[in-house]
């Protein structure tokens, strides 16, 4: 009797550095590879293919792309490398040189992996070259968090691009102008995650306030309509400038009794002269304003920022304008960069600079007021009741985020996987909030 042996199914390992944005546009492309009968493994597991999206916020992000690339070919020797994204489409000369990588995809490219994969997979061992696609393009790609990522919380993209031109900032270089996704593609969207058992979602983009579809709604009517899906429990903005958050959305986002108590406000500087020299669209009155606004209509909010230290020219004087800014306003989730010198950036060729060891002194002493501020505002949090989206277990715990993007863990018999269940907050063990299941 003859058999007929299967032929394996192709590995392909995916990773991502960077923003929400690059997360849900690896999910996309997953889901591609699934859907061409790929299996999908961890990064440092065996792999035919490496496919690795990347981030050039910052040089510390640039660094990591690079020891990415060393990873993948030193765990997957024989694997074709591809590597994606801004990083890709700001240094692929760079890139190039580097040993192993077989096709580098820009920021529009990388959507097209597939119709590159059969010209990388010809290369004889003998050819070196590698095939470089970074054409730029104002096409709109959609993506979103899919089964195939393991993630409880979706991520649903809606902008792209930026059209503000920032001193200090690569990404607009790296992807382009300003570009949206249409409402009833949203909602579209959106209905096909909620129908996958996804009850969060969070909406992203590189500058997801200044969404407006072609016909001139914006973000506020686009969550409206959204908050109307069943199925959907939880809503989440991802990072929105401070000139485009606005009292309407704000107000939409409370009527709508799904939207969590966590917002991310970018700030960058405390410093008038120092947000001007950066070409920012607000001062600090007017940030004050906005995070005054918010926590009038939700006042339990956690509220994350941006910042920025060692601007060029940033002063001691300025430096400390942001560190007293940061202790008085109800921030309560810090994200520190070092300044980084970009590409094309005219912050990159400004004078006084700001020496390394000032600068990481300074990222320190900022980094230091941001766990204390975490720490006192998750200690005030305990003794609430409140409810929690479990994603998963470790430890014997299951764990998962209450609406203020604080970390909960609780002990269960039940499987919590993906279950928003009502908890008591007891304590606050430094990395999570210990909880008790409470009565709805």
């Amino acid at each position: 009797m003859e058999t007929t042996l299967s032929k394996p199914a192709k590995r392909v390992a995916l990773h991502t550095l960077g923003c929400r944005l690059n997360f849900s546009e690896t999910g996309s492309i997953a889901q591609g590879f699934v859907d061409r009968g790929y299996e999908i493994v961890e990064l440092g597991q065996p792999a035919d293919l490496v496919f690795l999206n990347t981030c050039t916020v910052t040089d510390g992000a640039d660094s990591s792309c690079r020891n990415l690339i060393r990873k993948a070919q030193s765990s997957a020797p024989d694997a074709k490398i591809v590597v994606a994204g801004c990083y890709a489409q700001m240094e692929a000369d760079k890139i190039s040189k580097m040993s192993g990588v077989d096709l580098i995809l820009g920021t529009s490219e990388k959507y097209r992996v597939f119709d590159h994969l059969d010209g990388i997979a010809a290369k004889g061992e003998s050819d070196d070259e590698t095939l470089i696609r970074i054409d730029k393009s104002n096409e709109f790609w959609g993506a979103t968090t899919t089964l195939v990522d393991s993630h409880t919380r979706a991520f649903l993209k809606i902008q792209d691009g930026c059209n503000y031109i920032c001193s200090f900032c690569i990404i607009p270089f790296a992807r382009g102008r300003s570009r949206t996704l249409a409402i009833a593609d949203v909602l579209s969207e959106a209905k096909k995650l909620t129908a996958q058992g996804f009850k969060e979602i969070v909406l992203t983009g590189v500058n997801v306030g200044e969404y407006e579809s072609t016909s001139g709604e914006k973000l506020s009517e686009l969550c409206k309509q959204l908050v109307d899906i069943n199925g959907l429990e939880r809503l989440r903005l991802g990072s929105v400038e401070p000139n485009t958050l606005n009292e309407e959305l704000v107000r939409v986002l409370k009527d709508s009794g799904k939207y969590q108590d966590h917002f991310h406000i970018p700030l960058q500087s405390g410093s008038d002269s120092v947000l001007k020299g950066m070409r920012r669209k607000y001062d600090v009155a007017r940030y004050k304003e906005v995070l005054a606004m918010v926590r009038g209509y939700f006042p339990q909010a956690a509220i994350g920022a941006d910042v920025i230290a060692g601007f060029p020219g940033e002063t001691e004087v300025q430096f400390l304008e942001t560190f007293n800014l940061l202790r008085e306003q109800p921030i309560t989730h810090f994200h520190v960069f070092p300044f980084s010198k970009r590409q094309n950036t005219t912050a990159a060729k400004l004078p006084e600079q700001v020496a390394g060891p000032e600068k990481k002194r300074r990222v320190r002493d900022l980094i230091r007021l941001g766990d204390a501020k975490l720490d006192a505002f998750a200690r005030e949090l305990a003794g609430t009741q409140t409810s929690v989206l479990f994603e998963s277990q470790k430890d014997g715990y299951w764990e998962g985020y209450a609406p203020h993007f604080v970390k909960v863990r609780m002990r269960s018999l039940e499987d919590l996987t993906n279950q928003i269940r009502p908890v008591m907050l007891m304590s606050w063990n430094g990395t999570s909030l210990d909880a008790l299941p409470s009565l709805p």
